[in-house]
């Protein structure tokens, strides 16, 4: 099988999960939204090309490993308006000018991965819309500029993406061979999230009794609207020695 290999690291990332309130919590790692999201952006997909989204959502199957650096948690005061009616402030100046009587201040706490690096593997359904090449291609010169979850957080290393051919995702992040490598902290723990089946990652027993289920809400319903539902995967944490 052939696979489809980049790396994802910067010294900031905001994975983004549910979004209660004034909080705005991260996974350890990429969501599949996010990284789809990414490699919609290196392909010049628009975020209206809804059609485009879904299918490139649907047409391949992620897994990830993912060293996940270190939590950062960040308190932000945003100044802004309130709503009047139809209107709508166009500029940040409108903001600051033509709504200086009812500027109101917004308080919320975000996360962020600092140090963090995550290796992507995708491997194509039978009905993907762009061959794995066409991916590679699309992240070495990416139409619009890629970012880790947010725009403040930009890549700080080539995403170096390689086709492979392998018999699982453990096979495929073990071809990967990226020029530059040991970014992150190497401490040994690695986190590993897949979809799919248990025998998608590896053929090991012992590493499937190992493995847990978890739900991340990150598939796809609607990009413009910023909705997604509840999808299942597979977690298996390593610890690689000396």
């Amino acid at each position: 099988m052939d696979y489809l290999v980049f790396r994802l690291y910067g010294p900031m990332a905001s994975w983004g999960d549910i979004a209660i309130g004034e909080s705005r919590h991260s996974h350890p790692g990429p969501t599949k939204a996010a990284v789809m999201g990414l490699v919609a952006a290196a392909l010049g997909i628009k975020r209206e090309q809804e059609a485009q989204h879904q299918a490139l959502n649907r047409g391949y199957q992620m897994a990830t490993a993912v060293q996940p650096g270190q939590l950062l948690r960040d308190y932000h005061t945003v100044q802004a308006p309130d709503s009047v009616g139809k209107f709508r402030y166009r500029t940040r100046r409108d903001e600051l000018i033509l709504g200086k009587e009812r500027l109101g201040t917004v308080l919320s706490a975000r996360e962020y991965r600092t140090d963090a690096e995550a290796w992507v593997a995708l491997k194509p359904a039978s009905d993907a819309p762009f061959s794995l090449d066409a991916l590679a291609n699309a992240l070495n010169n990416p139409v619009f500029v890629p970012y880790l979850g947010r725009k403040a957080c930009p890549l700080a290393a080539p995403m170096e993406p390689q086709c492979v051919a392998a018999d699982n995702f453990s096979g495929a992040f073990a071809a990967f061979k990226p020029v530059v490598t040991a970014f992150a902290p190497a401490d040994g723990l690695t986190e590993h999230y897949w979809e799919g089946e248990l025998s998608d990652f590896c053929d090991d027993p012992a590493q499937h009794q190992q493995t847990l289920q978890i739900v991340v809400h990150d598939k796809l319903l609607s990009r413009q609207r910023w909705q997604f539902a509840p999808r299942h995967l597979y977690h298996l944490s390593t610890m690689e020695v000396g």
